[in-house]
């Protein structure tokens, strides 16, 4: 089992439990005359139009989970509820920048981070369609100086099957970020950074493929990403807040993000010339309910190419996964403190998208929250605990660089104020929150620490998992 990957990956893969709801309707139509019938056949067509949640589901209670979570500053964000074409719900709550007191609206946008690979999957869809590239299509005709471009196809990249390796996982990722890179300059990281196991041989998500595939689309259609975006998606899809990311202007209804310490901290800024197709697209909660329509009901690419983004191999589609205990496709997303889900349930054509700039509630919990409202299952609205309260000088007997000798992996303990602080080795640092004595958890990527100062140790949990890590003298 290795560590990094299960116990200390920021961009967590959305597993949850499914919420369903089996609706029977009965229309009891009295024949009285020719007018009577056809007033009740309308009735009954409005009620298939509309879809029978929309009559029915707690909009009060969906109103008040969003209202507790920002109160409690358990999250900030924005969500949209649709049924087929139609949006019966939708909800902002917190700040899109909070030094300024700007408020989140139905308007404000926010980065999608992965999320944005859906949109490039099907780019790469519609030119396979347009016969001007294939699934089989190698690497070398755009870029041969990558490792091993002579046998990864454009599949395996779709797929998460090429083994070039995922250069966000690089311990400088978090300085280079930030900066920004002309192509050539990201190329290089590429192949500095070699592989890490044989095309076709097994899946692994990285982002260097989506990059990859970006730039691509660039070459054949000699232009930037964000006019094809424009051209392919936004237009088609008639998208209002949607379009490839710069620098965040609040004053254009963009949201900053944040992340929890003692208060809403700012976090760091990406530099759009990075991410390119993997992360780089700004949108809102709304606009991807759109766009995730359009896309499974045809309206962007053939049959054939979406059978074939569906089709599961590995726990990988193409753009998308098997979400909500497999009852859903979609994507999950990550860049800086935003997070992002969107979901599209073919057997009652609904769709959720939730996007967050500011995260403690884990969005995976809010999602599924939601859901079960939304489906008027049994559930309780949550009762927030505060924080365990520490002196400054309570946190001293945690600080330090704690290590396995069956892992390379280091965490290192430090603190700002009276937070605790924990950073794994090539990873951000995140907040951790006390709950009960020498116990922290971080409940965004569900980790919970016990800490055992007396004998200069740390029990690591995360779902199943359970590692022990001793502090360096």
């Amino acid at each position: 089992m290795n560590l990094k990957q299960k116990s200390l990956s920021l961009f967590l893969s959305l597993i949850i439990a499914e919420s369903t709801l089996v609706y029977t309707q009965t229309l009891c139509v009295i024949k009285r005359n020719r007018n009577m019938k056809r007033k009740l056949t309308l009735l009954a067509l409005f009620l298939l139009t509309f879809g029978i949640n929309a009559q029915t589901f707690n909009k009060a209670k969906m109103d008040s989970l969003f209202k507790r979570i920002e109160s409690n500053e358990k999250g900030m964000g924005s969500i949209s509820i649709f049924k087929n074409e139609d949006e019966i719900y939708q909800n902002s709550f917190g700040f899109a920048d909070i030094e300024n007191k700007i408020r989140a609206t139905k308007k404000t946008k926010y980065r999608i981070g992965s999320v944005s690979k859906t949109f490039t999957a099907t780019i790469i869809m519609q030119l396979i369609d347009e016969k001007k590239l294939s699934l089989y299509t190698k690497l070398a005709d755009f870029y041969p100086e990558i490792p091993n471009a002579k046998e990864i196809t454009i599949e395996q990249l779709l797929r998460h099957r090429s083994g070039l390796y995922n250069f966000t996982n690089s311990e400088d990722y978090q300085n280079r970020m930030v900066k920004p890179h002309s192509k050539s300059e990201v190329l290089e990281i590429f192949i500095e950074n070699g592989t890490v196991f044989k095309p076709d041989e097994k899946a692994e998500y990285s982002n260097t493929n989506y990059v990859l595939l970006s730039y691509i689309a660039e070459k054949i259609e000699h232009k930037e990403y964000s006019e094809i975006l424009i051209k392919r998606i936004i237009d088609p899809c008639s998208l209002k807040n949607t379009y490839y990311g710069g620098q965040i202007n609040t004053t254009e209804n963009e949201a900053l993000s944040y992340t929890k310490l003692a208060a809403w901290e700012l976090a760091t800024e990406t530099d759009m010339s990075v991410p390119v197709g993997a992360g780089g697209i700004v949108s809102n909660s709304t606009d991807l309910n759109i766009f995730y329509n359009h896309l499974f009901n045809g309206k962007l690419i053939s049959d054939n190419s979406l059978n074939k983004m569906k089709k599961i191999v590995d726990d990988y589609g193409i753009g998308m996964f098997k979400l909500f205990d497999k009852k859903a496709y979609g994507h999950t997303g990550g860049i800086d403190e935003f997070q992002s889900t969107a979901s599209y349930f073919p057997k009652d054509s609904t769709l959720i998208a939730y996007i967050s700039n500011g995260v403690v509630m884990p969005k995976r919990e809010i999602t599924v929250s939601a859901l079960k409202i939304y489906y008027n299952e049994e559930y309780t609205l949550p009762e927030f605990k505060p924080s365990l309260k520490l002196k400054i000088e309570d946190l001293d007997q945690y600080l330090g660089v704690y290590s396995s000798s069956t892992n390379p992996l280091k965490i290192t303990i430090s603190k700002d104020s009276t937070v605790l602080i924990a950073q794994a080795t090539g990873q951000p640092s995140f907040p951790l929150e006390a709950y009960e004595l020498h116990k922290f958890k971080f409940a965004p990527a569900m980790l919970k620490f016990k800490f055992i100062p007396e004998e200069n140790k740390m029990i690591l949990k995360q779902g199943g998992g359970e590692f022990e890590l001793i502090k360096e003298e």
